[in-house]
């Protein structure tokens, strides 16, 4: 393979493997530094002042579990968060693999997409705060 080719290449690559090095540098300082111990993050202000847990409370500790291996303590910590995750990695292969191949990757989603996203945050945010849905809580 002559240098050109290897040119190409590498330059596709280093938008989607700079981001990657990003998340996992993310992960690695949240693995190494427990959130589980008080005073090493900051606290949510909407559960400290109204005890209301918000889509996101958890998520760090989630991030932990993860960076630890233990995937059933991260979606008992906040499963929307895990999904996240999972799609992030399947978004990452993806743009990769296009990228070995030459290939733009491009995520194009429609108005009516966001407000799935949305309606999706919004019953998990409702429903983690809920009796019935005490297992989404953190």
């Amino acid at each position: 393979m002559t240098e050109t080719a290897i040119a190409p290449k590498a330059s596709a690559l280093a938008a989607p493997l700079g981001l990657l090095g990003g998340v996992v540098a993310a992960f690695a300082y949240v693995g190494t530094v427990d959130p589980n111990q008080a005073g090493h993050y900051p606290v949510c202000p909407l559960l400290h002042y109204t005890g209301v847990y918000c889509p996101g409370c958890g998520g760090l500790r989630s991030a932990y579990a993860v960076a630890h291996g233990d995937f059933g303590a991260a979606l008992g910590l906040n499963a929307l968060a895990v999904a996240v995750y999972l799609l992030f990695a399947v978004a990452m292969v993806v743009w990769v693999v296009r990228a070995l191949r030459g290939r733009p990757f491009s995520v194009n989603l429609r108005p009516a997409h966001w407000w799935a996203v949305g309606a999706v945050v919004v019953v998990f945010t409702v429903v983690r705060n809920l009796p019935f849905g005490a297992a989404l809580a953190p």
